[in-house]
């Protein structure tokens, strides 16, 4: 079992969070998910500013950083408060026939949906739930998502974040972008993850050199957690 007593000096602080453990294996090798904790995101913090004081004097040669995707939204000002929404008559109509998952509510909630309609547009979200519907009664599940795109399936609906409750949290702009901004000014591979507690673990976006095979399933348990952890970013090292 991998504890703090053997990190080096500077790694001593790190822990797993409760109900997680720091090492998975994978490729016949071992791997440590260091989590990093930070003080909550908002708006008005710089995400570069944040990985610079938090997970780069952590970080190792090899190492890979891993963002939430929520961390990466909220400090892009995609965090909406529910209260600010004008909810239309598309969202008011289709949120109703979101089906229930056991990860989370997603557009099942007129706000969430309302989102998926400004993000996505009403044509493409009506295509999207006529035909996926279509096909669903067909026994073909997740066209709907599949038509209307990642941003509307990264939508996380207000009450889903302990720490933005009152908000619904759109996916990251330009998740891609952001990770190869984050490498080329601290030298170090990135991803952007949607994980979750029921095995849901999804690269959304990736620097070049990012395996993102590896990442998913190294990150597939959660290792940053889903509460009140604030530990929205992490460290993926091979062990030894």
């Amino acid at each position: 079992m991998t504890t703090a007593e053997s990190f080096p000096l500077g790694m001593r602080g790190i822990q797993a969070n409760p109900n997680r453990e720091l090492a998975i294996s994978f490729y016949g090798e071992r791997w440590l998910r260091l989590p990093v904790q930070t003080h909550i995101l908002t708006d008005q913090d710089d995400l570069l500013e944040a990985i610079g004081r938090y997970a780069m004097p952590l970080a190792q040669k090899g190492d890979v950083l891993f963002l939430s995707e929520k961390a990466v939204a909220v400090t892009q000002g995609r965090a909406i408060p529910e209260d600010q929404l004008k909810i239309g008559l598309t969202a008011r109509i289709l949120w109703r026939f979101v089906s229930k998952v056991p990860y989370g509510i997603g557009l099942r909630r007129p706000s969430s949906m309302q989102c998926a309609v400004d993000e996505c547009g009403a044509l493409r979200i009506w295509a999207a739930a006529i035909i996926g519907g279509t096909t669903r009664l067909l026994g073909r599940r997740g066209d709907f998502y599949r038509l209307a795109g990642p941003q509307a399936a990264m939508i996380d609906a207000a009450s889903t974040s302990p720490l933005q409750p009152h908000c619904v949290i759109m996916g990251p702009k330009d998740p891609d972008k952001v990770a190869s901004r984050i490498q080329g000014e601290f030298g170090i591979a990135t991803a952007i993850v949607d994980v979750n507690d029921v095995g849901g673990s999804w690269v959304v976006g990736a620097s070049a050199d990012v395996d993102r095979k590896l990442m998913e399933a190294c990150l597939r348990d959660n290792p940053l957690g889903q509460g009140t952890e604030c530990t929205p970013m992490g460290l993926l090292r091979r062990e030894g």
